[in-house]
């Protein structure tokens, strides 16, 4: 089936409604982005990009996480990154529950400049590269506010021009296991829809950004402002609702997680049905309709 069209369903294709035939006989060519799906897309890009590598800036001053409010025990840790051993033989590892993997080269032990250092996450996937814990926060609160607002930009647009209703939420009759099945097996066999199909979003793909628009971005704004102590003073309900503040870090670091998940199965899928049509058509707004085989 065609790729997930954006990082986030944030940024989901506009359909139209009467395609624009280039030439006879020839593929045809129709507008399927509008201006602000293409401009919130890449604002979306931008904003997770920037989000995801402050954060695991944030995540190195601290890399563990707790469930409740455990506080600050790390044999309570549900999950945690370090090192251990001396500088002839430093080693990382990850601890999920009671097991723990060595991670050596990649997490909790990095190798940069022909040395061994000691850091949760490598200096390469954080933003600033440095340890600063400081400027980390704040390129992550300003990440924050261009997603929030951009996602609020996309949604009204979506919802005024009815697009959310007719391309994203899936029909009741779409639903069935059958059809699930279906659509499953189609992907598994990367058999992509072609001609008028090409058009249209599979029950997978629908389903897909509802989850993002209903659970996994909702769940980080909220876990977010959680965490948040200026916002827990005025609402001290709120981290209550995840069952204190270190479940909602908990909760917040999984639905990232989640979220980067779908990027990567976007970006798959963007592969195996053709980069350049789907990148022009995010860039111009033109999308060639594949020929019925």
């Amino acid at each position: 089936p065609a790729p997930l069209h954006a990082p986030t369903a944030l940024s989901a294709p506009v359909l139209t409604k009467e395609p624009a035939t280039l030439t006879a006989g020839a593929a045809r060519s129709v507008v399927r982005h509008s201006f602000v799906t293409r401009l919130t897309h890449w604002l979306n890009a931008l904003a997770m990009s920037l989000l995801l590598m402050s954060g695991l800036q944030i995540f190195n001053a601290h890399p563990a996480l707790y469930w409740g409010d455990t506080g600050y025990d790390p044999s309570a840790a549900v999950l945690a990154i370090g090192d251990s051993g001396d500088e002839s033989d430093l080693r990382g590892w990850l601890l999920i529950g009671s097991h723990r993997f060595d991670t050596t080269g990649i997490l909790g032990v990095s190798n940069s400049d022909g040395a061994a250092h000691a850091i949760p996450f490598p200096a390469w996937a954080t933003i600033p590269s440095w340890r600063d814990l400081a400027t980390g926060r704040r390129w992550h609160f300003l990440a924050a506010w261009v997603l929030v607002l951009n996602g609020l930009l996309y949604l009204v647009s979506s919802v005024a021009t009815g697009h959310l209703r007719r391309d994203l939420l899936p029909q009741l009759a779409e639903l069935s296991p059958r059809n699930i099945a279906r659509a499953l097996w189609d992907h598994l066999r990367l058999r992509h829809p072609r001609g008028e199909a090409a058009l249209r979003y599979n029950v997978l793909q629908k389903l897909a950004y509802v989850a993002v628009i209903v659970v996994f971005v909702p769940m980080i704004v909220l876990t977010g402002w959680a965490m948040s102590p200026g916002l827990n003073a005025a609402a001290p309900w709120l981290p209550e609702l995840f069952g204190g503040r270190q479940s909602a870090r908990l909760l917040h670091f999984v639905a990232a997680n989640l979220l980067v998940l779908f990027v990567i199965v976007h970006l798959l899928a963007l592969l195996a049905v053709g980069v350049w049509n789907e990148l022009r058509a995010m860039i111009t707004g033109h999308f060639v309709v594949p020929e019925e085989r």
